[in-house]
C-alpha cells in the first residue's frame, strides 16, 4: 500500500482561525487526504500549533503574560476552529512539545556537524532601555527599498525579507527608544551551496505548480545569502552547543521540523514508522506568503541532512472580505467561530473551493455566499437528489425501479455518470479542486435538465419504461456523488448515504485512529444500485440563506467600518490638536522653487525633488507621483519645511517636506524664492 505524508502550515499560537487560513491551506488539504485515503492510500495529514518566535514573545511580554500562556489558550481555539470546520487531521500537535525540541535540536546538530551550519559576528540591533538585542519583531521601522512600515524581518508593503539592521528609523517595539547596532555572535546555514541544487529541484519537479515555482525563481535568480539560524533570546528552543544557552533556533529554522514531530507523535502513538509517509511522497499545504520558505529554505535544510524532499507544495492565494484585504488588527475578518455558528461548515467548504482556483486570490462577499449556496447547492444539487429520493418513493415504492429500455438521452446521461469520478479523479490528483468541484456541479447542472426533459411524473403514466429509466439512472448518479462529493462535503455525504441505506464513517472533526481506512472507496462510485434496491426517506439537505440572514452579517461589517473610521478621525483630531504660538513659531517655512523632480523607482508615490531655497539646493521626497508628473513641477514655487530631521524615503534622503492639502494639492506661492514665511 502506497503512503502520502500530507502537512499543514502551522498556525501561529497568537489568534483564531479566520476564512482565510481555511481557504488557502486547510480545505484544500482536507480535500486531498480524504481523496487519497478513499484510494487506499495510507495517509497521514498533519499540523501543528507555531508556538515559538516573537510574536507570541513581544505580545506575552506587552500583556505581562508567560508566551506559553499564551500558546496554551490559542492552540485549543485553532484545533476548536479546524475540527468545526472538519479538517480531517490525524496529528494536531505543539512545537512546544518536548518532541518537538528533540527533532529540531538532532535536525541543527547534524547540519552543524557537516559544516552546513557555522558561527558569524553581525551586527545586529541592540536596546540600551531593554538591555538587550532585539531579534525580528522585537524591533519596527521604515523599509529602504519601498518606505513602508516593516516588522523587524519582513515589510507589510512590498513583503521582502528584511534584515533588522536596514530599517530606517528603528525603534524598540516594548519601549519606544532608539536602538543602535553592535556586534553579535550567530550561527549561520550556508544556503547559497545549495543554490543549484535548489534550481535544479525547482525546475524539474513537474509537480510543483507553475505559480509556485515563479515564486521560487523569483528568489533564486538574484543569488542566495546564508542565511541566520540563531536569535538572542530566551522563548524558543535552545540552540543545541555548549555555551549558547542564550541563544535560540530562530523559528524559521525549527517551525518546518513541526511537521516531523507531529507525525512523529503520532507514530509513536500507534507503533508506526513516520519515515515510511514521508519518504514515499510528501504534500506541504501553505498560504503562498511562504511559498519562498517552503521552496528554498526547507529544501535546501533537508538536502544538507539527506532526506528526501517534498513531492510538491502547494500554495493558496489570499482571500479578501467583500473587496477590502483582511485585517485581523482592524478586525476587518469572519472568524470561523463566528461563520460556523451561523452557517454549515459544507456551506464553507462548498464556497471558498468554488470561488476561484486556489492559485488565484479571491474574495469572500456575503451576498455572492448567498447567491451561490442558494442557486449552486440548494437548487441544483440539493434539488436534484431530493427530486430523485421523492420520485422514487412516490412511483416505485422507495426501490430503484427496473430498466428495460434505454433511449439515446438515457445513453449520454448513463456515460456522464460514469465518467464522472474520473473526471473529478484527474482534477484533485493534479491539485486543482475547484476544478474538480465544478465537474460534479455541471453534471448535477445536466443531471436537472435531463430530470425535466424526462418528465418521469408525466411519463410514469404515459411510458413507464422512460420514467424507470429517469429514476433508475437518477439514483445511480446519486449514489456516484455520495462518494465523489465526500472529500469536498462530508458532511452533506453522510446525509445522502443515510438515506441510501449504506455504510458510514463519518464523525466531524480531527481523524480517529481506527477510522482511518473509509468505509467506501472511490472506485465504487462507478458501480451501480441494482434495480430493487430500497432507498430511505428524502429530507432537504440545504435550507435557503434568507435575505435577512445576510443583512445581519453585512450590518456587522458597517459597524466595523464605521468604528474603524471614527477612530481614524480620532487619529486625525489628536495629530490637529491647538498648538501654542510658541510652537508653531518652531516651524521654518520658505519659498523655494522646484528645478528637477523625477520619479522614485519601485514607488508609485513618491517623487525626488531638488528645491531652491535662495541660498541652497534641498532634497526633498514628495508623496505627489499620482497627483503630477515630474515635468509638471519644474518652476513651481511651492512651501517648504525647512527645519525637520533629515529622513529616508524608499532609500532616499529627504530635507525637508513640501505643503500639501490631503488630496495633494501642492500649495503654491508667490513669494520670493528663500523668502521665511512669517
Amino acid at each position: 500500500m502506497s503512503k502520502l505524508f500530507i502537512s499543514c502550515a502551522l498556525p501561529y499560537a497568537n489568534g483564531a482561525c479566520h476564512l482565510g487560513h481555511l481557504r488557502s491551506t486547510y480545505i484544500p488539504a482536507d480535500i486531498y487526504a480524504r481523496y487519497n485515503r478513499m484510494n487506499d492510500v495510507d495517509t497521514i495529514m498533519v499540523c501543528s500549533t507555531d508556538e515559538h518566535g516573537t510574536p507570541i514573545a513581544v505580545r506575552a511580554e506587552q500583556e505581562g503574560r508567560d508566551p506559553k500562556e499564551i500558546a496554551d489558550y490559542y492552540h485549543k481555539l485553532i484545533g476548536d476552529d479546524l475540527k468545526a470546520a472538519d479538517i480531517s487531521l490525524d496529528s494536531f500537535q505543539r512545537t512546544t512539545n518536548p518532541k518537538h525540541y528533540e527533532i529540531a535540536q538532532e535536525f541543527f546538530t547534524h547540519l552543524y556537524a557537516d559544516e552546513y551550519i557555522y558561527e558569524k559576528i553581525i551586527d545586529q540591533l541592540y536596546c540600551d532601555s531593554c538591555k538587550r538585542s532585539l531579534p525580528d519583531r522585537y524591533v519596527e521601522g521604515i523599509c529602504p527599498y519601498c518606505g513602508s512600515e516593516a516588522r523587524g524581518d519582513q515589510c507589510e508593503g512590498c513583503g521582502r525579507h528584511l534584515d533588522p539592521v536596514e530599517l530606517e528609523e528603528p525603534r524598540c517595539l516594548i519601549c519606544g527608544s532608539t536602538p543602535h547596532i553592535q556586534a553579535s555572535k550567530q550561527y549561520y546555514f550556508k544556503l547559497e551551496e545549495f543554490q543549484e541544487p535548489l534550481n535544479e529541484w525547482i525546475n524539474g519537479n513537474n509537480h510543483l505548480q507553475p505559480y509556485v515555482k515563479n515564486f521560487a525563481r523569483e528568489w533564486i535568480k538574484d543569488g542566495l545569502k546564508d542565511w541566520v539560524m540563531t536569535r538572542d533570546m530566551k522563548w524558543g528552543i535552545p540552540v543545541p552547543i555548549e555555551g549558547e544557552e542564550d541563544k535560540v533556533l530562530y523559528v524559521w529554522a525549527e517551525a518546518f521540523e513541526g511537521y516531523l514531530s507531529s507525525a512523529a507523535i503520532w507514530a509513536d502513538e500507534h507503533d508506526k514508522d513516520w519515515h515510511e509517509y514521508w519518504d514515499d511522497k510528501a504534500v506541504h499545504f501553505i498560504g503562498k506568503d511562504i511559498i519562498y520558505h517552503h521552496t528554498i529554505f526547507w529544501p535546501s535544510m533537508l538536502m544538507g541532512h539527506q532526506m528526501k524532499l517534498p513531492y510538491s507544495v502547494i500554495g493558496g492565494g489570499y482571500l479578501s472580505l467583500e473587496g477590502q484585504k483582511m485585517s485581523t488588527s482592524r478586525g476587518w475578518v469572519v472568524w470561523v467561530k463566528d461563520f460556523l455558528e451561523n452557517f454549515d461548515s459544507d456551506m464553507l467548504r462548498y464556497y471558498l473551493t468554488i470561488n476561484a482556483p486556489l492559485n488565484k486570490d479571491t474574495d469572500f462577499s456575503w451576498e455572492d455566499f448567498q447567491r451561490r449556496i442558494n442557486n449552486e447547492l440548494t437548487d441544483n444539487l440539493g434539488n436534484f437528489i431530493h427530486r430523485t429520493f421523492t420520485f422514487t418513493k412516490k412511483f416505485f415504492d422507495n426501490k430503484i425501479p427496473e430498466i428495460t429500455t434505454m433511449s439515446d438521452e438515457d445513453k449520454a446521461f448513463e456515460e456522464e455518470i460514469k465518467s464522472l469520478p474520473k473526471r473529478v479523479s484527474d482534477a484533485i490528483e493534479n491539485f486543482e479542486f475547484r476544478d474538480g468541484l465544478l465537474e460534479i456541479m455541471n453534471t448535477t447542472k445536466n443531471a436537472n435538465k435531463y430530470f425535466n426533459d424526462k418528465k418521469p411524473w408525466k411519463m410514469v403514466k404515459e411510458d413507464i419504461q422512460s420514467a424507470q429509466a429517469c429514476l433508475y439512472l437518477s439514483n445511480q448518479l446519486v449514489h456516484t456523488l455520495s462518494i465523489v462529493l465526500r472529500p469536498y462535503l462530508p458532511e452533506t455525504v453522510a446525509k445522502i448515504r443515510k438515506v441510501l441505506n449504506m455504510p458510514e464513517d463519518y464523525t466531524p472533526g480531527f481523524m480517529k485512529y481506527d477510522e482511518r481506512t473509509p468505509d467506501v472507496l472511490w472506485d465504487e462510485a462507478t458501480n451501480f444500485l441494482p434495480s430493487g434496491y430500497e432507498i430511505g426517506k428524502a429530507k432537504p439537505l440545504f435550507k435557503k440563506i434568507e435575505d435577512e440572514v445576510i443583512e445581519k452579517q453585512l450590518e456587522k461589517l458597517a459597524k466595523l467600518e464605521e468604528e474603524v473610521t471614527q477612530e481614524d478621525e480620532k487619529g486625525d483630531e489628536k495629530m490637529s490638536e491647538l498648538i501654542t504660538i510658541d510652537e508653531f513659531g518652531n516651524v521654518e517655512l520658505v519659498v523655494g522653487q522646484i528645478k528637477e523632480a523625477e520619479r522614485i523607482d519601485g514607488s508609485k508615490n513618491l517623487l525626488k525633488v531638488q528645491v531652491d531655497l535662495g541660498d541652497e539646493i534641498r532634497q526633498v521626497v514628495a508623496g505627489l507621483a499620482q497627483k503630477y508628473d515630474p515635468e509638471e513641477l519644474v518652476d513651481r514655487k511651492v512651501i517648504v519645511v525647512a527645519n525637520l530631521e533629515p529622513a529616508k524615503l524608499f532609500g532616499v534622503e529627504s530635507n525637508g517636506m513640501l505643503l500639501a492639502t490631503d488630496s495633494m494639492e501642492l500649495l503654491t506661492t508667490e513669494g520670493k524664492v528663500g523668502e521665511h514665511i512669517k
